[in-house]
């Protein structure tokens, strides 16, 4: 019994990702973070030791900063093709679904989600056809599954608070036994950055005079 580990992730490019950070970060710095967040996700996916890990890039895999990352965690690399973030998840799970027996899929912008959550998540799936880890913004940071099912990220509205609600109606209807993990903090917006263990923004080529606040 495998569990396949499927890390969700954009190339580290200044104005592609992390972008909303970039008003606190500047562009540079968010994605200078957004690479931070890429390493740590990838060594903690390795480290859950539940199975094998694939780095599933956008646009595509060939910027050399998701090449050498794969190369550094010994994950395989492969792309996500076009469409919504649904479809893209859900392409993901069949291919990955097709010879493993369960399979979770990550971004990379909660912290949070280290080796001992994903191993959580991992020995959920044996009693439960699917696993969450909800997001504190509503959304979810980790889902879990079986089975690739289409219900759960078709015709899906993306990007607001209510995502894991209307997920979990889905679930409800179509009487899945689910289970949900602590919820995490993502990592989106500059509020956010209050959420990031101690020393992340060390080191970051970030504007003068941005100080990181925290409680």
């Amino acid at each position: 019994m495998s569990t396949a580990v499927i890390v969700f992730a954009k190339a580290p490019v200044a104005g592609l990702a992390k972008t909303r950070l970039a008003p606190a970060l500047g562009a540079a710095g968010a994605a200078a973070l957004a690479e931070r967040m890429l390493h740590h996700a990838l060594a903690h996916a390795k480290a859950a030791d539940v199975g094998p890990v694939e780095l599933c890039a956008a646009p595509d895999a060939t910027h050399p900063v998701l090449q050498a990352a794969a190369a550094e965690h010994g994950a395989a690399l492969t792309e996500q093709g076009t469409g919504d973030l649904g479809l893209r998840m859900q392409r993901a799970f069949a291919r990955s679904l097709m010879s493993h027996d369960r399979a979770l899929l990550i971004g990379t912008d909660a912290p949070a989600l280290d080796a001992a959550v994903l191993r959580e998540a991992s020995n959920a799936l044996h009693k439960h056809d699917a696993v969450f880890v909800p997001a504190l913004d509503g959304g979810y940071a980790l889902v879990g599954l079986r089975r690739a099912d289409p219900r759960w990220f078709s015709d899906m509205s993306w990007s607001h608070d209510r995502v894991m609600e209307h997920t979990r109606e889905r679930l409800r209807a179509a009487d899945v036994r689910w289970t949900e993990l602590a919820p995490v903090a993502d990592i989106d917006e500059p509020a956010d950055l209050a959420q990031l263990p101690p020393g992340w923004l060390d080191g970051l080529d970030v504007p003068v005079g941005f100080q990181e606040q925290r409680p």
